[in-house]
């Protein structure tokens, strides 16, 4: 017989209610019918886009991450709203971000971005045939735009040089779709 790993919630219990962020501390019945408690940070999730001009240049956007304490090298990304579906989410980002609509538009699959706290599930997007139409940033957002060849940016994240993690996932994987070395 194969051990069920699943972990039932016993009791929850929310210690913090954020902007962007729950956390909750669970108490949970763990397959050997003990128990133990889970801190889990609940997040709408969020969507990354990789966008690329006809010159084979990603669109990056740098901005200053406080958590950080730097600035950072990304591609365009953004929460999800409450309800909204993953590849609107994605279109609406795209155009806030970089001012662009896109005429072609596929799914790069989704990643779990850390499942050992964090509910977030982050959907990744290739963004081709690239039409400028002006930037709209969210309030308090800042951003600058630069083009980066696919082809670096792919090295940048093999070397570690991009720190970003969803960020890799999605350059890597766009590259593996579009057979870019």
């Amino acid at each position: 017989m194969e051990l069920d790993l699943t972990e039932r919630e016993l009791e929850r219990k929310t210690v913090f209610h954020g902007i962007i962020i729950d956390v909750r501390q669970d108490t949970v019945e763990l397959p050997d019918g003990t128990s133990a408690v889970r801190e889990v940070v609940q997040h709408p999730g969020g969507v990354s886009i990789v966008a690329v001009d006809e010159r084979m240049n990603a669109l990056m956007v740098r901005q200053y991450r406080y958590a950080m304490g730097r600035e950072m090298l990304e591609v365009p990304a953004g929460k999800l709203e409450l309800g909204e579906d993953p590849a609107q989410a994605a279109r609406r980002e795209l155009r806030e971000e970089t001012g662009c609509v896109c005429s072609g538009f596929e799914a790069l699959g989704r990643v779990a971005a850390s499942p050992g706290v964090y509910s977030e599930t982050l959907w990744l997007y290739l963004a081709t045939g690239l039409e400028y139409v002006g930037e709209q940033p969210d309030e308090g957002e800042f951003l600058k735009i630069e083009r980066i060849p696919l082809s670096e940016l792919r090295k940048r994240c093999l070397s570690g040089e991009i720190e970003d993690a969803k960020t890799n996932i999605a350059v890597l994987r766009a590259c593996a779709h579009l057979g870019v070395e």
